[in-house]
């Protein structure tokens, strides 16, 4: 290894988003996920003679979308193509993609890494093509398989990254960062487990400082970005390991095997005359005017960081806070939601980022699912600052809300969870636990102030809880030093 440590890996990534239209690109069947095998089809999607395609125009918006988002170029004119292999689930024999002349070029994404660091990443093209079928293997029989064909003609953008991340964890970040995005606009759902959002992965290795790309191969079965990660680990060690031997690495597409944590060899690499590329003589060149651009742009959303830079200014809260509530759009409207109701843009930050989220994640639900709406937990944040309860107290109201759905203000009322707030009720806890402990509160007189908080949490142990903490420790000075 030491004698090729100059080098470095060079990673380019292919993904495709399905997109959110209600029928697929060239036909007027359904585009959905988990309907019966093979009973979304149509002649136009099966590929059947005389059949004809006809373009459906929410893709091409939802394209356009997606090029304005990253800052890309939309070609006015740009050309349908017939990509040609075999696979069994490709019913016609070709795909009908985008390959010379692309619905758009350029953009960039911009992204931070798990180190704080900020990486930018070119986009080359953007193009819209139709999905193939799948096959599925339930016998486990290498005699025969099945194949579903429910998923043929339905649309995706192929975002393809010019050769600019460096690393697996650059990979990472730029996927988590591409996901985002494609949410925000509302374009692809991003659900890799339903196959809504796929990636392959280029890579070759080259010296530092060299432009020249090396031999590159693909990566494709990657079913998580985790996955990507860790394949993209594994190849560049192997890749490595080669050249340290004064081996040539081979240009071949290759397969990752979660279970065996190992790429396996495909087949060779494709080039793009494999594919015999030709115009799709079935669809006329796309042509798309400044109009329908700017109709796009105007209905532009905020964006992720723009969110977050703006949640910072208007609810002064973190920008770490920030950039976690904007993860999703989902998150970023559920804390504005609550922030309708409530004027401390921290205590929400930060109840909504340690306790809602890990409630969500236990209960394995969706948030819009969730069991507590934003305007319940504004109302159990406004209780918390008003002192009616405590920051502990809270804390159990919060877990009985999410055990049964009840508002915070019925559980405080049913189980006595009010805060004590007077000095009738709080002066007899306090020298209750000072006449229990004199030996320590003999200490504490002669210097060992570290005793204090000893005394406060016997207090609060004293009140369940529910002793107001600063009150508390107030009459607890005069009682030690008055």
């Amino acid at each position: 290894m030491a004698v090729y440590e100059g080098l470095e890996p060079v990673i380019g990534l292919e993904v495709h988003a399905q997109l959110l239209t209600d029928s697929k690109i060239f036909c007027g069947c359904k585009a959905a996920y988990g309907e019966a095998p093979n009973s979304l089809t149509c002649p136009v999607c099966l590929g059947l003679p005389g059949a004809l395609p006809v373009l459906n125009r929410r893709a091409v918006e939802f394209a356009l979308k997606l090029i304005l988002a990253v800052g890309g170029r939309v070609k006015q004119r740009s050309v349908f193509a017939r990509k040609n292999y075999f696979y069994p689930d490709l019913p016609k024999g070709y795909q009908i993609s985008q390959y010379s002349l692309p619905v758009g070029e350029g953009g960039k994404i911009g992204f931070t890494l798990e180190n704080g660091r900020k990486k930018t990443c070119r986009i080359g093209r953007i193009h819209l093509e139709e999905d193939a079928g799948k096959s599925l293997h339930p016998e486990q029989s290498e005699a025969f398989s099945r194949v579903d064909f429910n998923r043929c003609g339905v649309p995706l953008a192929e975002i393809v990254s010019e050769p600019d991340l460096r690393s697996p964890e650059e990979a990472y970040g730029y996927l988590i960062k591409l996901k985002q995005i494609l949410q925000y606009i509302g374009v692809c759902s991003g659900d890799m487990e339903k196959g809504h959002l796929r990636c392959d992965a280029n890579i070759s290795m080259r010296p530092k400082g060299v432009k020249k790309l090396g031999v590159r191969t693909e990566l494709k079965n990657l079913n998580s970005f985790r996955a990507v990660e860790r394949a993209l680990r594994y190849e560049i060690e192997r890749q490595m390991k080669l050249l340290e031997s004064g081996k040539e690495i081979a240009p071949e597409t290759l397969l990752w095997n979660e279970s065996k944590q190992k790429a396996e060899p495909m087949r060779t690499k494709e080039e793009s005359e494999d594919y015999r590329y030709f115009p799709e003589p079935d669809l006329p060149e796309l042509v798309i005017d400044e109009r329908q651009v700017e109709a796009v742009r105007k209905d532009r959303v905020e964006m992720p960081d723009e969110k977050a830079s703006r949640l910072v200014k208007q609810y002064r809260i973190r920008a770490y806070d920030a950039r976690i509530l904007t993860e999703t759009v989902e998150l970023a409207d559920y804390f504005e939601r609550v922030m309708t109701a409530c004027d401390n843009g921290r205590l929400a930050a930060n109840w909504i980022i340690t306790e809602l989220l890990g409630a969500v994640n236990d209960c394995r639900d969706e948030l819009k699912d969730f069991k507590i709406s934003p305007t319940m937990l504004a109302d159990l944040l406004k209780r918390l600052k008003e002192n009616e309860i405590t920051v502990q107290t809270g804390k159990e109201v919060f877990k009985e809300m999410v055990a049964t759905g009840n508002a915070a203000g019925a559980i405080i009322e049913e189980k006595g969870l009010l805060q004590l707030n007077d000095e009738k009720t709080l002066l007899p806890l306090v020298e209750n636990v000072l006449n229990s402990n004199p030996e320590k509160v003999e200490a504490y007189r002669n210097g060992k102030t570290a005793l204090w908080d000893y005394f406060i949490g016997r207090i609060m142990q004293a009140g369940r809880g529910r002793a107001n903490p600063k009150l508390a420790g107030k009459l607890l000075k005069k009682k030690l030093e008055g």
